[in-house]
């Protein structure tokens, strides 16, 4: 019985004679958190506009719950279950928390974006938004316009928002860059509360973060998969060492903090 979610099959990307993305057989099991790291310009970030179809591939394939959907296109995707987030913070800045949320909730009913709908029949989204809101512990900030959160806390506003559209796959790109301690720590936990019913596909430079929530761990280098397995296989892995230009834990960690 295949377990998998997401596959691919010697998936390749070519920019203008550069092989950005070079045969990689990503294989990530439902229910689980799957982390792809490496070094700068390994390939990461290409390999989510792949899976998303922000890019076509030059070839492979790309396999959602077992069903090819390299040929389909990114609303498409979004509409089977998969809901990228982004690098920076994709919220609306001058809405309020909870209109941010309803309009992911409107896009699920399949009515959205539709700013111009009366008050009163959004209001019967704002139940559900506040059970997210509440996931997420902004609740208490529901009628704080977007704009004025603090960084790490717009995160949690854009988790909150990807959550409204109800993935199924949900891919995090870099959720905790750019934040303190103290947020990459919330964050962190909200990430690992909001995977018991869900799987995830992230792309995170901390490797704390990693180690403390990735059940399984990708290393790419130069558009290839370097190794696979768990926090503590990789760490111990010379290859990765190699790549990172550390000694096994200790470079890991401190390769991009």
């Amino acid at each position: 019985m295949n377990d998998s979610i997401l596959e691919t099959k010697d998936l390749s990307k070519v920019f203008k004679g550069f092989t950005a993305v070079s045969g990689v057989n990503l294989r990530v099991r439902t229910g689980s958190i799957h982390a792809l790291i490496g070094p700068n310009g390994a390939g990461k970030t290409t390999c989510f506009n792949l899976l998303t179809k922000f890019l076509e591939p030059s070839s492979g394939q790309i396999l959602y719950k077992g069903q090819d959907i390299t040929e389909v296109n990114a609303a498409k995707i979004a509409r089977r279950g998969i809901i990228r987030s982004f690098q920076i913070s994709a919220v609306f800045p001058h809405l309020s928390v909870l209109e941010n949320v309803r309009i992911g909730l409107q896009r699920n009913q399949g009515n959205s974006f539709h700013f111009w709908k009366s008050e009163r029949v959004l209001d019967c989204l704002n139940q559900r938004a506040m059970a997210l809101l509440e996931l997420v512990g902004l609740d208490s900030l529901a009628d704080k316009l977007a704009m004025d959160l603090p960084y790490g806390r717009k995160r949690s506003l854009e988790i909150s928002t990807t959550l409204a559209m109800e993935p199924e796959l949900m891919l995090l790109d870099e959720p905790t860059q750019g934040m303190g301690h103290e947020d990459v720590d919330r964050v962190t936990a909200l990430i690992k509360k909001v995977s018991a019913d869900r799987t995830i596909l992230l792309v995170e430079h901390n490797m704390n973060v990693v180690a403390s929530i990735a059940d399984t761990i990708t290393v790419l280098q130069r558009g290839s998969i370097l190794a696979e397995g768990s926090y503590q296989e990789i760490a111990r892995n010379p290859k990765v060492m190699q790549a990172y230009m550390g000694t096994a834990d200790a470079g890991l960690k401190g390769a991009h903090e």
